[in-house]
């Protein structure tokens, strides 16, 4: 069983599965985060949603370049969550499904290509507080 992080289930709401994987991107004591704008306007570890077709793991690399325009290696597994939330982006109500991963942040190639993020680096303690979602203020909680 997953665990759920944030709000519970609200009875009589129906969500669709919500797939994604996200990574936590230390590199020489700072953690690489995203500034996302729009509906948003929060950091957040970099990540998003699992394409049809795709793997976890191909669109953790896809969704860290889009949203740092970093490249990353050696991405291991560390943990999964569950979140129920509506996703404003979209319209409708999500049963997300969070993959965790650690990894090196190893070549930045260029600016974020998606529109209204914004690499950031930040102390891990300070992103603990700054994160804003529950799921990811609590891996860097328990990884401290």
């Amino acid at each position: 069983m997953i665990r759920r992080v944030g709000e519970p289930v609200k009875r009589g709401q129906s969500y669709r599965a919500r797939p994604g994987a996200y990574a936590v991107l230390p590199r020489g004591g700072s953690l690489l985060l995203t500034w996302q704008g729009g509906s948003e306007n929060a950091f957040l570890l970099p990540g998003g949603g699992i394409d049809p077709g795709e793997s976890p793991l191909q669109a953790l690399h896809r969704e860290v370049m889009e949203e740092t325009g970093w490249r990353i290696a050696g991405a291991r597994k560390i943990g999964a969550f569950r979140r129920f939330v509506f996703m404003p982006d979209y319209g409708w109500w999500a049963e997300k499904i969070c993959h965790i991963y650690l990894a090196r942040p190893v070549l930045r190639l260029g600016p974020p290509s998606e529109p209204e993020h914004e690499a950031v680096w930040m102390d891990p303690e300070l992103a603990a507080e700054l994160l804003g979602s529950p799921v990811d203020r609590e891996v860097l909680r328990a990884l401290a």
